[in-house]
């Protein structure tokens, strides 16, 4: 089955000046892919006629559906509807359905129709007017050459209430899609090239309708497999024996499958456990703690938190010796031994984590330059520390150090099933 390929116009200075960030595009493209509809391509634009007729001549030579957002208020800045009505050779012309939504717009709000309002109304006569009764903008619906255009408002809510209700039912209708499934698996601790390396042959052995990506970001990479096909069914179980392959591949390196994050896991492994656990933080700051209680229902398994910045609060509240402190320093492997020992006791918990470390700037010697920093995970069984050595950007340092305790904590209840 033939794909079908859309692209994506957003036209507005804001966002090439970096007023806005466009986030419309990154819906679309997720709502498109659920009717087996593929983006290929994604561009931004002027307020400017010849650049929005140049990226529609382009788009046209390549995608069945261009989808364009932007450009349609009152103001004489916004030249989508002109250019369109050129575009496709047609006049404008009052479309009273629209007319009527505007002024009934304007009348709930308690505002005068004004004239610049009323010409929102005036639609190209060529296109099937799209409503929008969230906003004064109509959209437009164009069909040339067994191609769809649509322009719609950048307003995300008012576009995304015109595509659910409207525009993606139309394009279903009118298009013979195949089907498209993302499966996802996330990985952590190991770099792209590194497993990339690993999944070479793996990934030279699929199927010419099956395509994988990589998307690392922050010590984290994300394996979307991607399928086309006739039949879901079909495509969802051979998909799955793919995924089932990789598991045997690199089953130390993935800890979830679908969009979750790394804290949502560990804490579902927790949870699952019936085990408890505490953070004792210095370099992170209560970061850690802020990741872990991001997650609805992390109450069921964090029990609390001692920001210990300071070496008075590491023997105050963790009991850390002073003689520990004295001998090796407060970023050293005894001392975040100690911290992760003692914040277990103090709060009854099965499972106690600690971070000790320069993040930097600054704050480094010879002996422990910025970014050396000690995490600790401890329970019943044992205490397994880790030196992380990162580099010199401080907040980067807070989340990688963060990203690899929670990491820690994953494998050390792994290997604790395992056994």
């Amino acid at each position: 089955m033939k794909a079908v390929i859309a692209e994506i116009i957003t036209i507005g200075d804001e966002i090439l000046y970096g007023q806005i960030v466009d986030t419309n595009s990154a819906w679309m493209g997720a709502e498109l892919s659920k009717l087996g509809i593929r983006v290929n391509q994604i561009t931004s634009i002027s307020d400017n006629a010849d650049h929005i007729t140049e990226a529609l001549d382009n788009a046209g030579a390549r995608a069945d559906i261009i989808l364009m957002t932007g450009g349609l208020g009152p103001t004489k800045d916004d030249l989508t509807k002109d250019v369109l009505t050129s575009y496709f050779n047609t006049t404008l012309k009052l479309h009273e359905p629209s007319l009527a939504d505007i002024a009934e717009i304007f009348k709930n709000r308690c505002r005068e129709l004004t004239e610049l309002n009323r010409e929102q109304a005036y639609l190209p006569a060529a296109c099937t007017p799209v409503r929008n009764v969230l906003g004064t903008a109509p959209g437009m619906w164009f069909e040339h050459e067994g191609k769809v255009y649509v322009s719609m408002p950048g307003v995300p809510f008012e576009m995304k209430h015109m595509m659910t209700d409207i525009v993606l039912p139309q394009l279903k209708a009118y298009f013979k899609t195949p089907e498209i499934i993302h499966k996802v698996v996330q990985t952590v601790g190991i770099a792209e090239s590194i497993l990339a390396a690993k999944l070479e042959n793996w990934e030279t052995s699929l199927p010419p309708h099956l395509k994988l990506a990589y998307l690392p970001h922050l010590g984290t990479v994300r394996l979307r497999l991607t399928g086309h096909g006739s039949d879901a069914k079909v495509l969802d179980q051979e998909m799955q024996e793919e995924v089932n392959k990789l598991q045997q591949i690199i089953p130390g390196y993935i800890f979830a499958f679908g969009e979750i994050s790394l804290e949502a896991a560990v804490g579902q492994m927790l949870k699952e456990r019936g085990l408890t656990i505490a953070t004792a933080e210095s370099c992170t700051g209560g970061y850690l703690a802020h990741k872990i209680t991001s997650i609805s229902g992390s109450s069921a398994y964090y029990q609390g938190s001692v920001i210990a910045y300071h070496n008075e609060v590491k023997t105050r509240e963790l009991d850390v010796k002073p003689e520990t402190l004295q001998q090796h320093g407060a970023v050293s492997e005894p001392t975040v031994k100690e911290m992760a020992e003692n914040v277990r006791k103090k709060f009854g918990t099965d499972i106690g984590v600690a971070t000790s470390g320069i993040a930097g700037p600054d704050g480094g010697t010879p002996d422990k330059p910025v970014g050396t920093i000690w995490i600790a995970y401890a329970d019943k069984y044992k205490t397994e520390t880790k030196l992380l050595q990162f580099n010199k950007d401080r907040l980067l340092n807070i989340e990688y150090t963060t990203l690899a305790l929670l990491n820690l904590v994953r494998q050390s209840l792994t290997a604790t099933v395992e056994e």
